[in-house]
């Protein structure tokens, strides 16, 4: 789009080009904060996800036992007694982003008889109820890590339009109209001169 070559125009380039280098270290900071923030949440998910697999290897040595679920009734095998019923979660600020924040697993409350199963059964229910808490609140980083990355692209995008077509954009009207002003105005005095000395000239 051609610019105008006009004094007001150069007012606002110039206006222009101060509000774009006056937001620019904001957007900067922000990417900054936001690649910071990504690296802690993905490292905290791989971590999560390392204990995870940690307890359902160390399933390995229960194969036997577990063995014995196809055994027990319809309504009293392992299934039955470990039931999710809500993932609780509050909403963060982070770098002007929402997140979920995972806070705890509910399960619906089952009471049953321990003379009905083996020992091994407490210990089972404890470990799975623990492997469901950690899928929660993987699947809650998972989504922060999600969201953080969204606002990440979004800003760095951002940034590149401030640094890399509207600053210099500004700069290069400003120039232009500049030279272009500064042309008219030596024409002008050119001008006057010339007009000047006719008049002299005429004078005499």
């Amino acid at each position: 789009m051609a610019v105008k070559l006009t004094k007001n125009e150069l007012k606002v380039q110039k206006d222009r080009l101060k509000q774009f280098q006056r937001y620019l270290p904001t957007l900067q900071l922000k990417k900054q904060q936001l690649q910071s923030v990504v690296m802690q949440v993905t490292a905290q998910l791989e971590r999560v996800e390392a204990e995870r697999l940690k307890i359902v290897d160390g399933l390995d040595g229960w194969i036997a036992v577990f063995a014995e679920n196809g055994s027990f009734p319809e309504g009293m095998r392992l299934d039955s007694l470990v039931r999710p019923k809500d993932v609780v979660c509050r909403d963060h600020n982070i770098a002007g982003v929402i997140v979920p924040v995972f806070e705890e697993l509910t399960f619906e409350e089952i009471s049953y008889d321990v003379a009905d199963y083996p020992l091994w059964v407490d210990t089972a229910v404890v470990t799975l109820r623990e492997i469901a808490r950690l899928d929660a609140l993987v699947k809650t980083l998972r989504t922060q890590v999600e969201l953080l990355e969204r606002e990440l692209r979004s800003t760095a995008q951002r940034v590149n339009l401030f640094e890399k077509v509207k600053i210099p954009e500004a700069r290069e009207n400003i120039r232009v109209i500049g030279i272009y002003l500064g042309d008219q105005q030596t024409s002008a005095v050119v001008r006057g001169k010339i007009a000047k000395k006719k008049l002299q000239e005429a004078a005499r």
